[in-house]
C-alpha cells in the first residue's frame, strides 16, 4: 500500500513540475516571482489561528471562501499601512476596510471601529474590535484581500502560502 500511495505522489509530483517547466519555470522560481510576497505585510491579530482557508472560487460569482477566518480575536490590527476607506454595515455585518495602495485593500467583519474613512493607518496599529454577526463564529474575523479588484489568498502577503509537508507514514 505504501509502493502505490509513494508513486502516485511521485507521479503527481513529476506532473507538477513538468506543468511549470511547460510554464518555463520551477517551484523555487514561482515562489519568488510572487509579487505580493515579502511586502512586510503583519498579521492582523496578536494570537493566529486560521479557523477556515481560503478557497478560490472556480469563477467570479461561484462559491468559494474569499479569505481566511481567525478565531480567538478581539482587537484587529492593521496588516500594512495605509487608509481606512469604508466603515459600516454590509448585509447587517459591522465592515472595516483598509485601502493600502498598489491595488491592495483589505477588508475585515465582524469588526466595528471608532475610525473615520480617510484616517491613515500605520502596520500593526489597531483598527477595531471583533463584534458579532457574518458567516464566523463568536469571537473570529473574515478577513480578506483583493488585489486590482480581484479576490486573493491573504497568506501570499503574509510569507506565503505555505508548502504542503509529507510526513512519514507507519
Amino acid at each position: 500500500m505504501r509502493t502505490r500511495f509513494t508513486g502516485r505522489l511521485s507521479r503527481m509530483s513529476a506532473s507538477i513540475a513538468v506543468l511549470l517547466l511547460a510554464l518555463g519555470t520551477t517551484a523555487a522560481d514561482a515562489a519568488e516571482r510572487d509579487p505580493l510576497a515579502d511586502r512586510g505585510w503583519a498579521w492582523p491579530v496578536a494570537v493566529v489561528r486560521v479557523v477556515r482557508p481560503f478557497e478560490a472560487p472556480p469563477g467570479p460569482y461561484a462559491a468559494g471562501h474569499r479569505g481566511v477566518d481567525l478565531g480567538d480575536v478581539e482587537r484587529v490590527r492593521s496588516p500594512a499601512p495605509g487608509r481606512v476607506a469604508f466603515t459600516g454595515e454590509v448585509a447587517g455585518r459591522p465592515v472595516v476596510t483598509i485601502d493600502h495602495g498598489d491595488g491592495l485593500v483589505t477588508t475585515f467583519e465582524p469588526v466595528t471601529t471608532v475610525l473615520g474613512v480617510g484616517v491613515p493607518v500605520a502596520r500593526g496599529d489597531p483598527i477595531g474590535e471583533v463584534a458579532a454577526g457574518g458567516h464566523v463564529a463568536g469571537g473570529a474575523v473574515h478577513f480578506g484581500v483583493r488585489w486590482n479588484g480581484e479576490y486573493v489568498n491573504p497568506l501570499r502577503l503574509l510569507g506565503g502560502v505555505p508548502r504542503a509537508v509529507l510526513l512519514p507514514c507507519c
